[in-house]
């Protein structure tokens, strides 16, 4: 075994043996943002190719198409919770489609490839553009097309032209860099201060079992738990403790923030023994109002925590319409926890089968890109290639040949000009 040059085998050791002594496995990251490459299969070339039969001694041509070259395709998998399985900066490709062949055999289409992510992932290019919004279970969405495939020799033959002796080389399929970014889907989302008790509250509501100690930023990463009752299921999420300027991107603001634009109530959760509820709920409103994203608007609920702490639970006036309602509830005793937990399914109201909470999504599931249109292709003929059309820049008819597989020696045809390639 080696070992990296800046790690020690005693610190691993020593790392190992802390972990074992804890009695616990240690965390693995919450990964809601993946940059990727995404190249798309070339199309197969054009067969160049004549009949040659028994008897047959001059048959006309019967080069067939290529095959299409395959797509690399988004599919959202509701059994996925981050994008841990998708590495940033990972390069996927699909496969190519395969060349004609003679008897006007075409070529089998690339392979397609497949990459399945969370519910609630949005793609973005390197223009900042949403280009896909994968809201519901099984939603796809091509990230990169295929390119089109070369056509043989035998879709040239005409009247006048017999005997064509070139065929179409296969087209590059798209390419790009994009970012994978998750934004939760949830029916509420837990929002307050460092230590205020989201975590310990999510815990006694649902089935999550986060991080629970009793200091500031306990809770590093989201964490989704589900609420059951009567036969229908919330999910709520636990959004790490939010801080002054997190709006601003301060302390990971701008991430932890995205995550609660889908849902569909926000949860203030409030310390009511550490000092006036209302300018703590104060302070939480503020930087979701200068976030934006609809936050500030979002129907919300109050939950004034450890009252256990206190002779008598905190008065809290609701500031306006928006507040639903006001809790008093103690995480460490169980005191008000099930009129919560029971509440919260009659202030989610009931989603018919497969409605959408992103209203961006009524409109915009996957926005294709333009077609990438060349002015100009390239035939494969007997002693190389031709180039027909409006000639291109060096630098990209130079890359476009090699794609074609250009080799030394091969003569290249462009307009009257005709060079080797060397």
């Amino acid at each position: 075994m080696t070992f990296p040059t800046d790690v020690g085998k005693t610190d691993l050791l020593s790392a190992r043996g802390s972990s074992r002594a804890s009695g616990r496995r240690p965390e693995s990251p919450f990964h809601d943002r993946s940059r990727i490459h995404a190249l798309a299969g070339r199309g197969g070339d054009g067969g160049l190719s004549f009949r040659r039969e028994k008897h047959v001694p001059k048959g006309g041509p019967d080069g067939g198409d290529g095959g299409s070259g395959g797509d690399v395709v988004l599919a959202a998998d509701p059994n996925l919770r981050d994008l841990s399985g998708i590495r940033s900066g990972h390069r996927f490709k699909a496969g190519r489609g395969e060349p004609g062949r003679g008897t006007g055999k075409h070529g089998a289409a690339g392979a397609d490839l497949e990459l399945r992510v969370p519910v609630g992932t949005q793609v973005v290019d390197e223009d900042g553009q949403l280009v896909a919004d994968l809201t519901s279970p099984g939603a796809r969405a091509v990230v990169a097309r295929g390119g089109a495939a070369g056509r043989g020799n035998k879709r040239f033959a005409t009247a006048t032209r017999q005997t064509p002796r070139f065929a179409e080389v296969g087209l590059p399929g798209e390419e790009s860099w994009l970012t994978l970014q998750l934004k939760l889907l949830a029916d509420a989302a837990l929002v307050g201060l460092p230590n205020a008790g989201k975590s310990s509250l999510i815990s006694r509501i649902s089935n999550a079992r986060p991080k629970v100690a009793e200091y500031p930023f306990t809770t590093l990463s989201p964490v989704l738990g589900t609420v059951e009752s009567d036969g229908r299921q919330l999910t709520i999420a636990d959004v790490p403790g939010l801080i002054e300027g997190a709006s601003e991107g301060v302390g990971l603001g701008h991430e932890f923030l995205a995550h609660l634009e889908r849902a569909r109530i926000l949860v203030h959760v409030i310390d009511a023994a550490a000092g006036d509820p209302g300018e703590r709920f104060a302070e939480i409103d503020h930087e979701l109002e200068n976030y934006g994203a609809g936050l500030d608007e979002r129907p919300q609920v109050v939950v004034l925590n450890k009252i256990d702490l206190l002779p008598e639970a905190p008065a809290f006036a609701a500031p306006d319409e928006r507040v639903l309602r006001v809790f008093s509830v103690s995480c460490a005793t169980g005191a008000g926890i099930e009129t919560f937990r029971r509440s919260l399914f009659e202030l989610c109201p009931q989603e018919p089968v497969g409605a959408v909470h992103d209203p961006l999504a009524d409109f915009l599931v996957y926005r294709p890109r333009p077609a990438r249109g060349r002015a100009y292709r390239i035939l494969r003929t007997d002693g190389g290639f031709r180039v027909v059309g409006e000639r291109p820049g060096a630098p990209e008819l130079e890359k476009a040949l090699r794609g074609a597989g250009v080799r030394a020696g091969d003569e290249v045809e462009i307009g009257d000009e005709v060079l080797e390639w060397s």
